[in-house]
């Protein structure tokens, strides 16, 4: 967490990454008494984080059903008794209230205003929260999006994770993107394979190899960052198109059809 943040132990309002595995990032909103988390794969990093800022865990959000953001969830619950948010057609150790798209979360103390939004692919009832914190726009798109990349289509098709990608490429451009694994820099190399001449890309993985190198988080990424340089969110640039179709060696007749390519292209890439 960003030390000039904390002062006096106590934690400003605003989003924090609470690192969890080796690559997971669980994501903390807060007015400095009161948080909410969202995927908490691990309980202990979150309930360290709140104790040492002293803060009261309100409330929990859930996008998809993997062990890996919801295996924290029943013992937060246990030591907070926080109400817990999540996707209707997936199967959660804990769930109070069960959400489908332009369904709506708000908090007023904490700050949030969310919509709901069903982001099939990675699983078959993925959601993502869409909306403002502190009058920015936000997103938290669990394994759908990432910095580059997008998730791997465990349980739906491309057809359905390329129509997850338009709707959150339709939110404003400024939206931040707060993703929930720390893979930006694998995703780049992936992308100037397919993007080699997008300088908007070059730079962005320079900026991110330099933060890395600090061991700072890469993210937020913002949705104006992912329609320059993420393949799967240019789909219908035909740069993207001919990259595609050059890897896998035939051509390929529609925008769902790239998108078929692309996932498999980055699933082997090495």
């Amino acid at each position: 967490m960003p030390a000039e943040k904390i002062v006096a132990n106590h934690l400003a309002p605003g989003i924090y990454p609470v690192r969890a595995f080796s690559d997971n990032y669980i994501w903390l909103l807060t007015n400095g008494q009161t948080a909410a988390v969202v995927d908490p794969g691990q309980s202990a990093p979150v309930l360290d984080t709140l104790k040492r800022h002293n803060l009261k865990l309100v409330s929990i959000l859930l996008t998809h059903h993997h062990q890996d953001h919801v295996g924290g969830v029943s013992d937060l619950v246990a030591h907070s008794g926080a109400q817990v948010f999540g996707p209707a057609t997936e199967v959660l150790p804990v769930c109070d209230t069960l959400l489908q798209e332009d369904d709506t979360l708000e908090d007023a103390s904490l700050g949030f205003r969310l919509t709901v939004l069903d982001v099939p692919g990675h699983t078959a009832g993925h959601i993502a929260y869409a909306g403002t914190f502190e009058g920015d726009s936000v997103l938290f798109c669990g394994d759908t999006l990432f910095a580059a990349g997008c998730g791997r289509l465990f349980e739906g098709t491309p057809a359905q994770m390329d129509a997850s990608m338009g709707k959150l490429a339709a939110l404003p451009p400024q939206t931040r993107v707060y993703c929930a694994h720390e893979y930006t820099l694998s995703n780049m190399r992936w992308a100037r394979a397919v993007e080699p001449d997008n300088e908007v890309l070059a730079r962005w993985q320079e900026t991110a190899q330099k933060t890395r190198d600090q061991d700072e988080p890469t993210l937020p990424s913002t949705i104006a960052q992912e329609l320059a340089c993420n393949p799967f969110m240019r789909v219908r640039q035909p740069t993207v198109a001919q990259a595609a179709a050059q890897w896998a060696q035939r051509s390929l007749a529609s925008p769902v059809e790239v998108f078929a390519a692309l996932r498999e292209w980055k699933n082997n890439f090495r």
